[in-house]
Order: structure tokens, then C-alpha cells, then sequence
């Protein structure tokens, strides 16, 4: 185990310098299926509210910026490894993400976690609930006392509460609220669930210079009221 996390050290170090050194353009990893955070469009690209903002703080920072998709459950250990430099994915801000990477400051202000169920009267202290692996909601979850059944992906959540398989969902509310006006079977339960201290972009500990620059950006943003006017457009969250 020791020489496992020394070899990971040792490859987001040399990620490191391989950025300040080298690289002409900053690759910025999404999963490209969390609408409307990010997703893929009819043409197969990245779009969506972070597909937006990280174009503009690309061009904020003066950096010239690539898109790469990744599957959620390893999507921090690929960019330790170095096969992106930041992470732009919904990702919200907490100190046990905060131990493996750093992250810039917050782009959206915490946003509420919600349950949907297919009935009301859900027992969502006791029952069976489905989230999304290695997020906040999971974690919320398996401390709750409910028990929790875990998928790879945000639409596999929702399909276990249509087929049965769980009496509801946890996940960000912004994701959720389209699903529950889409479609009339399903529905939230309960109350909304504060979780995390919002979301930020991912980088690398080591990347304190590409930090910088995004925070810089986001900054800029936030003071220009363009951050906001961007979060109102996709309703991801609250402004700030």
C-alpha cells in the first residue's frame, strides 16, 4: 500500500512538472453525463454549464484548453496519473477529496441534494436509497442508517427507482429537477439535504501555477457578475 501511494505521488509530481514545462494545452476532464452540468450533445461534444465556463476561463487565463471525457469512479486517480490537468465535473469541495487533490475556489455556491422516489411516504431513514458511486450523496447515505445501493452512473440511479430497486435517489438537486418535470411518476420526497462547500475545479497539488490562473478567472467572474448571469442560464445552483 505504501509503495502504491508513492508511485501515485511520483506520477502527479512528474504531471506536474510535465505541465509547467511543456504543455501547450491544459486538458480539462469531464464525465459528460451530468446534465445540465456537462454532458454530451447531439454531435457528441462536451456541453453544458462547465463546458461554458471552462471555455471561459480558458480564455480568461490566456490558456489554450482541450476537453476529455472520464468515467466518474476514476476520474480523480486519472488525473493524479496525469492524463488531464484539471478536473471540471460537478465536483464538490471536501476534505477527504481535498487529501488527493487540490481545487480551486468555488465556482457554485453549495448546491442542495434532494430525494426522488416513485411514491410519497418514502422511508428514507430505513430504506433502500441509490446514489451515485464516490459521491457526496453516497457517503451522505451510508451514514444515514438507509440502506445504500451505489451505480457508476447518475442515469443508472434513477432507473433503479423506476424498476424498484430503490425506494429513491440522492443526488444534486439541479440534476434531479428536470427528471421529476419530465416525468410524472416520479417525484421528491422529504427534505433537501445541505451537503459540501460547493463546487470547484481539481487540480493537481502539484499544479500550483494552473491553480492560480483559475482561481484568478473565476475570481474575475464572480466580481464581473458573469458567474452568476451563467448559473441562472443553466440553473445548476443558487448564485452567489
Amino acid at each position: 500500500m505504501k509503495k502504491l501511494i508513492l508511485s501515485t505521488a511520483a506520477l502527479a509530481f512528474a504531471a506536474g512538472v510535465a505541465y509547467a514545462g511543456s504543455h501547450s494545452v491544459v486538458r480539462l476532464g469531464t464525465e459528460g453525463a451530468y446534465p445540465p452540468w456537462n454532458f454530451l450533445n447531439d454531435a457528441g461534444e462536451v456541453d453544458g454549464f462547465e463546458r461554458e465556463l471552462g471555455d471561459e476561463l480558458c480564455k480568461r487565463a490566456e490558456l489554450t484548453c482541450e476537453w476529455v471525457t472520464n468515467e466518474w469512479d476514476s476520474i480523480i486517480p486519472n488525473l493524479v496519473s496525469g492524463n488531464y490537468d484539471a478536473i471540471i465535473a460537478g465536483m464538490s469541495i471536501t476534505d477527504e477529496r481535498d487529501q488527493v487533490i487540490d481545487f480551486t475556489q468555488n465556482y457554485t455556491p453549495p448546491d442542495p441534494s434532494a430525494y426522488v422516489g416513485a411514491s410519497e411516504g418514502v422511508d428514507l431513514e430505513g430504506g433502500v436509497i441509490a446514489a451515485q458511486t464516490g459521491t457526496i450523496q453516497a457517503g451522505y447515505i451510508a451514514e444515514s442508517g438507509a440502506t445504500l445501493v451505489e451505480f457508476a452512473t447518475p442515469e443508472e440511479t434513477i432507473a433503479a427507482v423506476r424498476n424498484g430497486e430503490a425506494d429513491a435517489v440522492l443526488a444534486d438537486k439541479s440534476f434531479l429537477a428536470p427528471i421529476v418535470e419530465a416525468e410524472a411518476d416520479l417525484m421528491f420526497v422529504g427534505d433537501d439535504v445541505p451537503l459540501g462547500g460547493g463546487v470547484g475545479m481539481g487540480i493537481r497539488e502539484s499544479d500550483n501555477e494552473l491553480k492560480a490562473k483559475f482561481d484568478a478567472a473565476i475570481q474575475s467572474m464572480k466580481d464581473d457578475g458573469s458567474l452568476n448571469a451563467m448559473i441562472e442560464k443553466w440553473e445548476v445552483s443558487s448564485t452567489f
